[in-house]
């Protein structure tokens, strides 16, 4: 259990360090033969891992499922908008997804740590 717990943080750190490679490739414009499965993967990735973490306490096949579709319309929301204002970026759209990942990930937080806070009154009570 715990030789499997390690590949799995292992692999979340490996996945996490791809994702900030992709970003850093699109913002800075570096040309790597890597750029397009690296985007892709920090555009997949983020906004459907963001959205898992807000659903931490749900079946974990029902989490995935919903973070994969809120993904895919984050991202074809972004690109219609993008189109709609004439504005296509893909600098922006990285940045934009970046900071929507960013946000959802501080709602995260402060979530889980209001949920502490009632946790351990209960205790204490």
């Amino acid at each position: 259990m715990l030789k499997h717990r390690r590949a799995f943080k292992a692999l979340t750190w490996l996945l996490a360090l791809a994702c900030i490679a992709g970003a850093v490739i699109a913002l800075f414009d570096i040309e790597t033969p890597l750029r397009p499965v690296l985007i892709s993967l920090f555009l997949l990735v983020v906004p459907g891992a963001a959205v898992v973490g807000l659903l931490r306490d749900r079946d974990p096949l029902a989490a995935l499922s919903v973070g994969a579709a809120a993904s895919l319309v984050l991202n074809v929301l972004l690109a219609q908008a993008m189109l709609l204002f004439h504005a296509w970026s893909p600098r922006a759209g990285v940045a934009t997804v970046a900071v929507l990942g960013g946000f959802m990930y501080v709602l995260r937080v402060l979530y889980r740590g209001k949920n502490m806070q009632t946790e351990q009154g209960a205790r204490a009570r």
